[in-house]
């Protein structure tokens, strides 16, 4: 029995180091952006804090009549707002354009956003990501809000 764990085990890392060998720099970038979307959803901020780097910056501009609002924060103080929520926040991109040249890539693609499974708003995401001796991580994270106007999302719904 205790072969069989072994065997099992050793199993098990060959294929996670065999899929991890076969993603391209693309799915990588693209793993690392989902992972902050998942990590936000469930108020993770451990794993907020692997995919981000630690004095990253954010940057939301909002569309205000003639005018656009730009609002900036910090990694650490967005950690701390999704640590304290007792909403759950779910947000979804589609079609990424990914970018990438050596250890520097940028993500733009659009998105969507649910508050308790309740449509919120929509935009543009902007994620500068580079990659560290541990993987991708994001550096700056630059976004629209846009309340209205939005298409429906080729996703469908929020599950």
């Amino acid at each position: 029995m205790r072969r069989l764990t072994i065997m099992i085990a050793a199993t098990s890392v060959l294929l996670a180091a065999t899929r991890a060998e076969s993603q391209t720099p693309r799915d990588s970038v693209v793993a690392a952006v989902n992972e902050f979307f998942h990590a936000m959803t469930a108020r993770d901020t451990a794993a907020l804090a692997r995919v981000q780097l630690a004095d990253g910056i954010l940057y939301a501009a909002r569309v205000q009549g003639d005018s656009v609002a730009i609002r900036r924060g910090t990694f650490e103080g967005f950690a701390q707002q999704i640590a304290g929520l007792k909403e759950t926040y779910v947000e979804r991109m589609w079609e990424p354009t990914v970018l990438v040249h050596g250890p520097v890539a940028v993500v733009w693609a659009a998105y969507d956003f649910h508050r308790n499974k309740t449509f919120s708003h929509c935009g543009v995401d902007a994620f500068t990501l580079l990659r560290s001796p541990t993987g991708w991580k994001i550096a700056t994270v630059s976004y629209t809000t846009e309340a209205t106007g939005c298409k429906p999302s080729p996703l469908g719904p929020v599950q």
